[in-house]
């Protein structure tokens, strides 16, 4: 309320005015100030960008000899972003608030979390229209910031996502890609992963007195690491199998180079089923290592288990394996598959090694593997893949048969 002497003097009246229309001057100034720093930190989504255009920012519009920004959070910790010139002990700032020069506002993120500090030092201390500017560019800020970050997430999930593309093909390029054509005999074998890339593995390799030597293999876990793992036991299977070694000691051998690959390794140990079969004598010779059991139908009255004579290769140092043998006779087929089929569930209920069994019928199937899965995908309903679900399937033709 204007006093007597205001009144009575037109010239002091004059002069509040003339104050009042300055301070509400300086107040639009500093609002818009604030618009178009709010714009040009949002005109970008490169994080560095972003933090650099903040300091300049705060700087320039508060006259400031130097900005930095000070936190441990996302986006900030290996981060110097410092803008003109402060203190060499300005890493210290947050112990000398004390001492005029330094000014600060927090950066918050979505969840309220501290990411930093945007930090100013400049020799007098901020008004307040200053500090609600420092305080609204803060706010600002960690909202350009957080969608900076959002962004980098993006191109990172894509770069992950071409890689793991690359990885799926590598993978599926290393598979057999043409089943040898043994006469007298049938193979199928079919893998699917539940992620890009799986730890199951499945090979059959030629081998020069014309044997046949195959795998069936399953890394502990899923996904990249597992699938590196079957790639490592890729090269060891292939390097050894053509040794023409027994077939117990090719999982001896298997089982030390993998224990040997390390710490991490172990940690992925591999269950596996080994094969080898002679087309000419019909001699069928397997090794499974710490694998679920292979059937073994049309030998006998009930179908054969062939069961772990030993643990999972890389699980233990120097452990000894046997060779089981069979002269496989027309009509016989031989499934191996890794626990993700019989793994499938339907609610609570499992799918099994009983149900499993029980879809080889008493003669060849000359798609059974196609059956099974349509089988399993019938059981499950809508329910995804959990597993990695890879299955190798053998018979030999009836006399006078399917050649």
């Amino acid at each position: 309320m204007p006093t007597l002497e205001m009144r009575d003097n037109p010239t002091m009246h004059l002069m509040q005015g003339n104050d009042e229309t300055i301070d509400l001057q300086q107040k639009l100034f500093r609002v818009q100030s604030l618009l178009e720093a709010s714009r040009r930190v949002h005109a970008t989504i490169r994080l560095d960008e972003v933090l650099e255009a903040v300091l300049e920012i705060a700087s320039k519009e508060l006259e400031a000899e130097g900005a930095f920004f000070f936190g441990t959070g996302p986006g900030f910790e290996e981060r110097t972003l410092v803008y003109g010139e402060v203190p060499d002990d300005w890493t210290r700032w947050s112990e000398r608030v004390e001492i005029p020069g330094y000014s600060s506002a927090r950066l918050t993120g979505e969840r309220g979390e501290a990411l930093a500090h945007l930090v100013i030092y400049r020799p007098h201390a901020l008004s307040l229209e200053e500090e609600d500017f420092l305080e609204g560019l803060a706010l600002q800020s960690a909202l350009a910031i957080g969608n900076a970050q959002h962004h980098e997430k993006s191109l990172e999930w894509e770069r992950v996502q071409l890689d793991l593309d690359a990885a799926r093909q590598i993978q599926r390029s290393l598979l057999p890609q043409e089943i040898p054509d043994v006469q007298g005999y049938k193979l199928q074998m079919r893998s699917t992963t539940c992620y890009e890339v799986g730890g199951d593995y499945v090979d059959v390799m030629p081998l020069p007195d014309g044997r046949l030597m195959m795998v069936l293999a399953d890394v502990a876990g899923k996904g990249l690491a597992s699938a590196m793992i079957s790639m490592t036991f890729r090269s060891s299977f292939r390097a050894i199998a053509g040794a023409g070694l027994p077939m117990e000691e090719v999982a001896q051998r298997l089982n030390q180079l993998h224990w040997q690959e390390g710490v991490e390794a172990r940690r992925r140990y591999v269950t596996a089923i080994l094969l080898c079969l002679d087309p000419h004598t019909h001699k069928l010779e397997a090794v499974n290592a710490g694998h679920n059991p292979a059937f073994l139908v049309g030998l006998t009255k009930q179908p054969i288990l062939i069961g772990a004579s030993g643990p999972p290769l890389g699980m233990l140092p120097g452990r000894t394996y046997e060779t089981e043998s069979w002269t496989f006779n027309p009509g016989a087929q031989l499934l191996l598959y890794t626990d993700g089929l019989t793994e499938v569930f339907q609610g609570d209920e499992e799918f099994g090694e009983e149900r499993l069994l029980g879809l080889i019928g008493p003669t060849p199937q000359e798609a059974f593997l196609d059956h099974a899965w349509r089988s399993l995908a019938q059981f499950a309903g809508n329910a995804k893949q959990t597993d990695d679900m890879t299955a190798l399937y053998l018979y030999r033709a009836q006399q006078g048969g399917h050649q």
